[in-house]
């Protein structure tokens, strides 16, 4: 089953074999992710999930899994298993938070789920919309594989967004290409197929169009008529769902961090595969099974570089204008914390040149990333701390400015549990070098 920011039914790929046997067990090995913990609680008898004849058990999905209904964002190209039911007049709705995504449509027999497991990855359900005393969230692997499971989601289980050429039924126009987006995608690639809300300045993007030309040329498509749209009243009855907006700045937020939990599940993957792999090899050798190798070491390299710049953003495309969204959803991300003793966080919202004001995601507070493997997590943070402090100055992250790598690396040392005793001393080394500078 396809889940919302997936509009992967375009690209169907058969599920890798890396993660099916040792040691990942995707399919069978326990799951502990946030809605894996709301069944156990529903099981016990804890907690009751509220049904209406509205929205059947969505509000309830939502306030149990701590969703906002700002984070609300609205796609109608048909792009679901339930394509059927969207449409411009009838868009899906999709919903997030760190760790858990979910997709309704209106007069949908179930609502989607796509929930984070910090050692598995993304893990996918539906929970039937018909009223019971004990509703149960069904896991769903092999229906949902065939589309999230491919190269562009790194080749592990994950979610991606689509922007695409949609006529004005909805139906993509596949001739005209297809895109899937992040945070380095230019915003004029970015939305095709999606209702956007917000103000963005001259920049143009693909949302609230459609294409109508019969021979799919992309040029065809009006950017200035979906531009800095704040109302979609007219364009479709929004009364049936939780709210009038399909915000901005929660489509950028979004992007974001859609990207981000396949390149953590990735490296993950890869770290354990590595690992197990050395112990198959040390059982031959009598090598140490236990700390990695020089081989396993260059494999932890490969996969965290990408890791890195993204948790980075380093390649994020530039804003050609503050941008602004039409809903709470700013103010309830920003809420969030954690700060430090200046006021400072990792939400904290730039909007004016770029998405955060300070380089470095929130998903590093994540369970995803706390669930990397030990060995791997330690390689990382080594990493990932001789950029901050400068000693790594490679062309991969040069674009990272001293005063950016100077706030990330205080807001980390005050607001990140666990960091390696090393970060701290680190710091205090740098700001003894500061001192004797200015004396």
């Amino acid at each position: 089953m396809a889940l919302a920011t997936a509009l992967s039914l375009l690209h169907r790929a058969a599920p890798g074999q890396g993660f099916e046997g040792e040691p990942i067990h995707y399919a069978t090995a326990p799951v502990d992710d946030p809605v894996a913990r709301l069944q156990a609680r529903i099981d016990r008898g804890e907690v009751r999930l509220e049904h209406d004849g509205r929205h059947g058990y969505l509000a309830a999905v939502l306030r149990e899994l701590g969703i906002p209904a700002s984070s609300q964002a609205l796609v109608f190209s048909k792009t679901s298993f339930q394509r059927e039911l969207i449409g411009p007049s009838t868009p899906r709705a999709i919903y997030f938070t760190d760790d858990a995504y979910i997709g309704w449509v209106r007069g949908g027999e179930v609502v989607e789920v796509a929930s984070v497991d910090p050692r598995q990855g993304t893990i996918f359900y539906t929970l039937d919309q018909d009223e019971r005393a004990k509703p149960r969230f069904e896991r769903r692997n092999a229906e949902c594989l065939q589309c999230h499971a491919s190269p562009l989601t790194r080749s592990v289980p994950g979610l991606l967004v689509r922007s695409v050429y949609p006529d004005p039924q909805g139906l993509p126009v596949l001739k005209a290409g297809t895109f899937n987006t992040d945070h380095s995608s230019p915003l004029r690639e970015r939305w095709g197929g999606w209702y956007v809300t917000g103000t963005h300045g001259a920049e143009r993007h693909l949302g609230n169009a459609f294409l109508s030309d019969p021979g799919g040329d992309p040029a065809a498509l009006d950017g200035s008529a979906g531009a800095n749209v704040t109302s979609l009243a007219g364009r479709f009855d929004a009364a049936p769902y939780l709210t009038p907006h399909s915000d901005l700045v929660a489509l950028l937020v979004l992007e974001h961090q859609v990207q981000l939990h396949d390149l953590i599940a990735s490296a993950s993957y890869q770290a354990r595969i590595a690992m197990h792999q050395q112990a198959a090899m040390a059982s031959l050798t009598g090598d140490p099974p236990d700390r990695p190798n020089e081989s396993t070491l260059r494999r932890f390299e490969y996969a965290s570089t990408p890791l890195l710049k993204y948790l980075l953003l380093v390649d994020e495309a530039p804003l050609g204008a503050p941008v602004r969204g039409t809903s709470a959803f700013a103010e309830d991300f920003q809420r969030r914390g954690p700060r430090d003793a200046r006021g400072r966080s990792l939400r904290d919202l730039d909007l004016e040149r770029r998405l955060f004001r300070y380089p470095c995601s929130f998903l590093i507070y994540s369970e995803a990333f706390d669930g990397l493997p030990a060995h791997f997590k330690e390689h990382l943070y080594g990493r990932l701390r001789d950029i901050l402090t400068g000693k790594d100055s490679s062309k991969d992250f040069a674009r990272l400015s001293a005063e950016d790598r100077r706030a990330v690396l205080e807001i980390l040392l005050e607001t990140k549990p666990g960091l390696p005793c090393y970060w701290r001393e680190a710091q205090e080394g740098g700001a003894g070098a500061r001192r004797e500078a200015r004396l």
